[in-house]
């Protein structure tokens, strides 16, 4: 199992060069349906297919996960796509960072589709705790909600943006609108 190092901020404004960044649409499975937050998600990315179980390495703090993916061919992922699970749409961007402590340089800007439209966040990954823990936030980013669980994906799979829309006045979050 690998270990993941992230931290997730709420975006204020998409910057410019999104528009030259590679981006996939998206499509998230939570199962079950029946969890309030599922860590089990049936992904497809373009056309690239998998099932992924992720869980936190000390206890809620969702900086620092392990992580299992397992590829899926279309045939599984047509077959499991027919669970009963809570959905999810979103376009990520995958823009390169220039920052000496980002993994593989890229930051992934997702842009949420369908009941989240206007929620979009940036996510960065590490190599190691201590690049995670010196790293910046950028200016295009108004606050970090790693640890926010009403941001994390399995949460909002199944809800609406009026379900989080309290949390993110806290912050004066405003709808982002694509450029």
């Amino acid at each position: 199992m690998e270990i993941e190092l992230e931290r997730t901020f709420l975006v204020k404004s998409l910057p410019n060069a999104i528009k030259n960044c590679d981006l996939a649409e998206i499509i998230d499975i939570y199962i079950p349906k029946t969890v309030d937050h599922p860590i089990l998600r049936i992904r497809k990315v373009g056309s690239v297919c998998q099932i992924t179980k992720k869980a936190p390495t000390k206890g809620k703090d969702s900086s620092e996960q392990y992580e299992k993916t397992i590829p899926l061919s279309e045939e599984e992922y047509k077959e499991l796509s027919t669970l009963e699970g809570k959905r999810l749409r979103k376009i990520r961007y995958y823009c390169p960072w220039e920052d000496k402590s980002v993994k593989n340089k890229t930051v992934e800007i997702d842009v949420y589709l369908d009941d989240f439209k206007g929620l979009v966040t940036a996510d960065f990954e590490f190599d190691s705790v201590v690049n995670k823990d010196n790293f910046l936030m950028p200016d295009f980013c108004l606050v970090e909600v790693t640890q926010a669980k009403y941001i994390a994906a399995g949460w909002l799979a199944g809800r609406k943006y009026s379900n989080i829309e309290p949390f993110l006045n806290k912050f004066n979050y405003k709808k982002c609108k694509k450029n």
